[in-house]
């Protein structure tokens, strides 16, 4: 990939080093976040089946019902219900993909919501 000088593309290369060495199994599936400037999503994915286990998003009627202004507040809310939602699945490890981005503010809010569910990273 040809070095790019923006914001965008300096996260995509933080994404793909971080990817090297993060891989979901069936055991430890993984974990993805994606941030945008207004939601925050979040999956469960088995990187050996290609297959999404579990998912959330604050766009979901049962975070936006719940949403208090703070965004820090609804990621942590989207990181307890994918958390609930992989239990459901008989998912207790995961393995944290946090998408390029720092592990500050949101993406640690949701992960912080997900292990308050019980997952374990």
């Amino acid at each position: 990939m040809k070095r790019m000088k923006t914001a965008y593309h300096a996260r995509l290369r933080r994404h793909l080093r971080v990817r090297k060495k993060v891989e979901g199994s069936l055991a430890r599936p993984r974990l993805s976040v994606y941030r945008s400037l207004t939601h925050i999503y979040a999956q469960i994915i088995d990187d050996d089946k290609g297959h999404t286990i579990a998912a959330a998003s604050d766009i979901e009627a049962d975070v936006r019902g719940a949403k208090n202004g703070k965004k820090t507040d609804v990621a942590k809310l989207v990181g307890e219900l994918v958390g609930k939602r992989a239990k459901e699945q008989v998912v207790t490890q995961v393995v944290l993909d946090r998408g390029g981005y720092r592990y500050h503010g949101r993406v640690k809010a949701l992960a912080d919501g997900a292990r308050s569910a019980g997952l374990q990273f």
